[in-house]
């Protein structure tokens, strides 16, 4: 959705739903799973700061009180950027 006042992008990501095994975000008619396995920093967030999601620069998931970061790159490719190392 674009502001029809001056063309910027106000798009909001969305949590659309958690479950035990992790939590969806939804994106400009995309969602992404992010499975607590995987992204291991959110499994013991509180509901208050999963939700408390932002869109930085257009690409970037940012949750301030979990000073977590994510780039719509990784959720798009998980293949190309991993996690961790073994």
């Amino acid at each position: 959705m674009k502001s029809l006042e001056n063309e910027k992008n106000i798009l909001k990501p969305e949590i659309t739903n958690i479950s035990e095994h992790g939590f969806w975000v939804l994106l400009d008619k995309k969602e992404y799973f992010l499975p607590f396995d995987k992204y291991s920093w959110f499994k013991d967030a509180k509901i208050s700061s999963l939700i408390n999601v932002e869109l930085i620069h257009g690409h970037h998931l940012h949750w301030p009180k979990l000073d977590v970061d994510l780039s719509i790159k990784i959720l798009d490719n998980p293949e190309k950027y991993p996690l961790s190392y073994v």
